[in-house]
């Protein structure tokens, strides 16, 4: 089992009123039910698919959550609208600013990811620009200058390897990278039999949208199903989404990657164009 004592921060207070009866099961007894996969119980004849230990796939279905009926809040800690969207809200700081939103969401719990494994020459993202900014650039003392419309490196910071630290650069990449950015670092999944866990669903533009895949369910016939979390504007809690196009599975979803669209509670995807960071397609 993982350990997230060292970025895991505090409960948000509020109450979650449910504004749509749903057929989407979340296991009665909470007591020890707090991580994406022990929580959610996947639709009849379908079971959770296995995660390689270690894996990305793996750290993301361990997530810990919120206690069940917890809002979604905003990087102010105030509750955001229509609360009867999300099923879960995944017990992670947002920060305090207006910057960890869709395609950032992503980049943070795979950086959280490398950062726990100790894989800190892999914890490199690229600007808009085109840009890469890496941890250990950043914890050497590397910053950046902005100038006109351009950004400039400069060593002006002190040498600084701790997770505060690491916290500081995952907001500079936050505010330089997004949803176009994270588009050119990923290669395009093509077959339905393909997608897995970490996979993300991606619309890249100003603004353009992510949608992250971070559970998956098989029948015996080979059908998957799949759990889909967000973050959106402004800046909020990561939350697992429900799916109100289809009530009778929700929140888990069909995706087919050559489907003309996809719905999701606040975005159609047209296409649903379901990506892969180049990293983990290199380690698939």
């Amino acid at each position: 089992m993982y350990r997230f004592s060292f970025f895991w921060l505090f409960l948000f207070p509020g109450i979650f009123c449910s504004q749509v009866q749903e057929e989407f099961r979340v296991l009665p007894d909470q007591s020890g039910k707090n991580t994406i996969r022990t929580r959610f119980q996947p639709p009849e004849d379908y079971v959770w698919q296995k995660e390689i230990p270690g894996s990305f796939g793996d750290f993301l279905e361990q997530l810990p959550l919120l206690p069940d009926g917890a809002p979604v809040r905003d990087f102010r800690g105030n509750p955001v609208g229509k609360q009867h969207l999300h099923a879960a809200v995944i017990r992670l700081d947002t920060g305090d600013r207006d910057l960890q939103q869709c395609a950032d969401a992503w980049i943070r719990l795979y950086a959280e990811y490398l950062w726990q494994n100790k894989r800190f020459d892999d914890i490199a993202f690229r600007f808009t620009s085109g840009q890469k900014m890496s941890w250990n650039d950043f914890r050497k003392g590397m910053r950046t200058i902005e100038r006109g419309d351009s950004v400039t490196f400069v060593h002006r910071g002190s040498v600084d390897g701790s997770y505060g630290s690491f916290r500081k650069y995952l907001d500079l990449v936050f505010q330089y990278a997004g949803s176009i950015s994270l588009d050119r670092e990923s290669v395009t999944v093509t077959s339905d039999r393909e997608i897995k866990v970490g996979d993300f669903l991606i619309a890249p533009g100003s603004p353009g949208h992510v949608v992250m895949i971070v559970g998956a369910a098989r029948n015996s016939s080979g059908h998957n199903l799949y759990l889909l979390a967000e973050s959106f504007m402004p800046a909020q809690d990561i939350h697992i989404l429900k799916n109100p196009g289809n009530l009778k599975i929700s929140p888990w979803y069909e995706i087919h990657a050559k489907a003309p669209q996809m719905a999701t509670t606040r975005y159609i995807f047209r296409p649903p164009s379901v990506k892969r960071f180049y990293q983990l397609y290199q380690h698939r």
